[in-house]
C-alpha cells in the first residue's frame, strides 16, 4: 500500500499529516513551535515543488508515505489516479494507492502564512502565521491521518482517494 497526502502547496498539512503517519510527532497533545518547525519539508518546498512526489518515509506497516502538492489544479489526483490504474492493469501490479486529501484541514492563519512566506518570501509574518495555524489543525490532522490508515485497511479497492470533507475547519 502506498500512502499519498495532498493539499494545495504540499509543505504543510500534508508534511504534518506525513509526520503523523510516521510517528514522528506526539499524539497526545498539541504540538510545539519547534515540533512544527522540525518536521519534514514543513515550509520548505517551493512553487517549483508542486507536482512532486515527496518521499517521506515507510510506516510501521512497511507502507511509503508520499506526499504531493497539487497546486490549483482540479485534475492533478485524478490524472494520477488514472495512470496509476493504468499501470495495475498492464502490468499486473498489486499495489494499492491511498490518495488523501488534507485540505479541508487548513485554517486561515495557514492560508495566509503560506502566502506570505512561500508567495511573497516575507517569513516574519508568515512563519508565525503558519505555527499558530498548525497548532489549530493539529488535532484535525491527526483525526484524518487515523481516518486514512483505518479506511486503507478497511477498503479492497484498488486506488482509493479520500477528499475528507468532514474534517473541514
Amino acid at each position: 500500500m502506498i500512502y499519498i497526502y495532498n493539499d494545495f502547496g504540499g509543505t504543510h498539512t500534508t508534511a504534518l499529516a506525513a509526520a503523523y503517519h510516521l510517528k514522528q510527532l506526539p499524539l497526545d497533545r498539541k504540538l510545539t513551535t519547534e515540533e512544527i518547525l522540525n518536521v519534514n519539508y514543513f515550509n520548505k518546498l517551493q512553487t517549483s515543488d508542486m507536482g512532486k512526489l515527496i518521499f517521506h518515509g515507510i510506516d510501521e506497516d512497511g507502507h511509503p508515505v508520499y506526499t504531493i502538492g497539487r497546486g490549483s489544479s482540479k485534475v492533478l489526483i485524478p490524472g494520477v489516479k488514472n495512470l496509476s490504474m493504468l499501470l495495475q492493469e498492464k502490468y499486473n501490479i498489486d499495489e494499492r494507492i491511498i490518495f488523501s486529501n488534507t485540505s479541508p484541514t487548513v485554517p486561515i492563519a495557514m492560508t495566509f502564512g503560506g502566502l506570505f512566506s512561500r508567495r511573497l518570501k516575507i517569513d516574519s509574518i508568515g512563519v508565525p502565521l503558519l505555527v499558530k495555524g498548525a497548532k489549530q489543525a493539529c488535532g484535525n490532522i491527526l483525526e484524518l491521518v487515523q481516518h486514512t490508515k483505518k479506511l486503507a485497511k478497511s477498503s479492497q479497492e484498488k486506488i482509493v482517494v479520500l477528499e475528507n470533507t468532514r474534517f473541514k475547519v
